[in-house]
């Protein structure tokens, strides 16, 4: 894997933290980055937990819908939702979607303490399910003081992204930035809301990378939606030069089968297919029989998926696209747009050994990548932040280098420790993407073209 995602919705903040001195210990051992998510819980409501064992929910029964009390439980009979005030809220044939909106129940009655509901589809519930209540009478907005309060607590931990839930415009992402800072870590947006997708390219103009989020999209938004919303964040998001991470139920069923259903499989294809940077494993790694299972076969899919890709005209398609992404882009972004095109042109009629990009923040890698180019693209950063945020973008390989303050000295070493790390090998051609170290807003504007000796 490239990345470890943890939800801090899910146990203690403490629990999440200790995972991630993990994560960093195994990192070094490895000597490989690995890029740490932590995924802000917002204000999704939740059940309280079911058993262990999971709770299966008839069609046609009735259960009582309850406000959670603490310590509290859900069962096959009451299902306790762990949100002040939202039950009395609930009025007959309200519909209420549970999980990934796989158990769907109708509000028939008011009583003392709930409501009492038919449940329309049924199936099995496990840990504390998402309760999804009808947005016009329950609205909820992001980030929540919860959630800042998390993002307090866990900023020393050095964590590398920040995802946000419920997403609903702009200002919610410019809310965490504010909280995290400008030097702070990235912020991924989920686009699980209508009011997301509506406003799907300003969230993405001021996000750090976009979440196709699809087990809420598809509560909230009709399924057959889902395949073309996903599609539409997925061409925004590479447009700006933004990772994009598609999620959920990407190979669900092995969360307790050795293997995954051919759905499943042509499912993450096409996610590849889409221009995708990332896919993303939930319960099936979080719960799951065989977590390390469900990584491999992931990884045999995408590789897999990657040998068919149209890496030429999806490289053209881009050159054209690239203008009218950021057409109102500052001028330093559209100067290293413009010079990373040129690099993936020089890769096609040079046939690159590879392209060396020399970032200090990422922006540089994260914009070639863009343009899918076939050979491999070597990230030379002085920063290890930076190396493990790369983690998350498409097809880069993230090296720290020393740093240097002349232009020529950053070319030189970078090529010199590709070739160390065996990466790339005399007689082979490179393009290396620079900037000048020593101007106040560092602008990638020199591509070189280098032949290794």
């Amino acid at each position: 894997m490239d990345v470890a995602r943890l939800g801090l919705a899910h146990g203690p903040l403490e629990v999440s933290m200790e995972r991630i001195e993990t994560v960093r210990a195994v990192s070094r051992q490895l000597r490989r980055p690995v890029g740490i998510l932590v995924d802000l819980p917002g204000p999704k409501v939740r059940s309280a937990p079911f058993s262990e064992d999971g709770v299966r929910l008839e069609v046609g029964s009735v259960v009582r819908l309850a406000e959670a009390a603490p310590g509290d439980h859900s069962s096959g009979e009451r299902v306790a939702i762990d949100l002040p005030g939202a039950v009395d809220l609930l009025v007959p044939e309200d519909q209420v979607a549970l999980g990934d909106g796989g158990v769907r129940l109708v509000v028939e009655a008011r009583v003392h303490d709930g409501v009492l509901a038919r449940v329309l589809s049924g199936g099995v519930l496990r840990g504390r399910p998402g309760v999804a209540l009808p947005a016009d009478r329950v609205p909820l907005r992001s980030p929540t003081d919860a959630d800042l309060e998390m993002l307090d607590r866990i900023s020393d931990c050095g964590v590398d992204a920040v995802a946000v839930s419920f997403v609903q415009s702009a200002e919610d992402v410019a809310a965490v930035r504010l909280a995290v800072g400008g030097d702070g870590p990235m912020i991924i947006a989920k686009i699980e809301t209508a009011q997301a997708v509506t406003d799907l390219e300003a969230i993405v103009r001021v996000s750090d990378g976009v979440m196709v989020a699809r087990g809420d999209l598809g509560v909230r938004l009709p399924l057959e939606d889902v395949p073309h919303i996903q599609k539409r964040i997925i061409r925004t998001g590479v447009a700006y030069g933004k990772p994009v991470i598609t999620a959920t139920q990407m190979l669900e069923s092995m969360i307790t089968a050795p293997t995954p259903t051919r759905a499943e499989v042509t499912d993450v294809a096409n996610a590849v297919f889409d221009g995708t940077s990332a896919v993303m494993l939930s319960a099936e790694t979080a719960i799951g029989v065989n977590p390390v299972a469900a990584v491999e076969a992931m990884s045999r899919i995408t590789r897999r998926a990657e040998q068919e890709f149209d890496y030429e005209a999806w490289g053209a398609r881009m050159g054209r696209e690239q203008i009218i992404g950021l057409h109102d882009a500052p001028t330093t972004v559209r100067i290293t747009s413009a010079i990373t095109a040129a690099a993936w042109r020089a890769s096609v009629d040079l046939d690159l050994a590879a392209i060396i990009a020399c970032t200090d923040s990422g922006r540089t890698a994260r914009m070639i990548s863009r343009f899918r180019p076939t050979c491999p693209i070597l990230a030379m950063t002085p920063y290890v932040e930076t190396a493990r945020r790369l983690t998350m973008a498409w097809g880069i390989t993230p090296l720290v280098m020393d740093a240097h303050s002349k232009t020529d000295d950053i070319v030189w070493f970078a090529v010199e420790q590709a070739v160390r790390e065996g990466l790339i090998k005399p007689g082979d051609i490179v393009g290396v993407l620079v900037g000048a170290p020593d101007e106040l807003d560092p602008t990638t504007d020199v591509l070189r073209l280098v032949r290794v000796r």
